[in-house]
């Protein structure tokens, strides 16, 4: 998604730090559908999707002024959107289940070669940590240190993460996959 993607771009970014209702109904028209396929892709759940999509779009109207015009409107509604969803895994306590699963091991039956999952499959068995470190990372295409500054954690936890989550789709989706 791009802001040029919006007819009048400029126009309604403009209007839109001055508070038109209007201006920020289009941006929220423009920009819900993928600030909700990531807050989903980042959160198990459709309900802490729905809500990090409210959370964002909250955000959104309360700090448009504070948008700067450096980068595109789309990245920036885009890390607004990925800090609201991180938050969300935070409150609540995602973290302890990710504690207990970090040192997951598959079985026997789970590394033969012969399983095949697709994908979405495969990223839903991560924890919620890693899938949101490989989301940020391969899809979003944020840096290990935007990662770590966004989860409160150092570079290195990112790029372990990174590495254990490669590691586990490798093997779930079968020798051939290339993470």
């Amino acid at each position: 998604m791009d802001a040029t993607a919006m007819q009048d771009a400029e126009t309604v970014i403009t209007k839109a730090r001055l508070g038109d209702p209007v201006a920020l109904e289009a941006l929220y028209r423009a920009y819900s559908g993928p600030v909700y396929n990531l807050a989903r892709r980042i959160c198990r759940t459709t309900e802490d999707a729905e809500d990090v999509l409210q959370e964002t779009f909250f955000e959104v109207c309360r700090s448009i002024r504070n948008y700067r015009g450096d980068g595109s409107i789309w990245g920036w509604i885009r890390s607004v959107a990925s800090s609201k969803a991180l938050m969300r895994l935070r409150r609540n306590r995602y973290r302890e289940t990710d504690e207990l699963d970090a040192e997951y091991v598959p079985s026997a039956k789970e590394a033969s070669p012969g399983l095949r999952m697709d994908l979405e499959a495969a990223m839903d068995r991560l924890t919620v940590t890693a899938r949101a470190v490989v989301w940020l990372h391969d899809v979003e295409g944020y840096t290990h240190d935007e990662i770590a500054e966004q989860m409160g954690r150092t570079v290195s936890f990112s790029k372990s993460q990174l590495a254990r989550a490669h590691s586990r789709l490798r093997v779930w989706l079968g020798d051939e996959a290339t993470v």
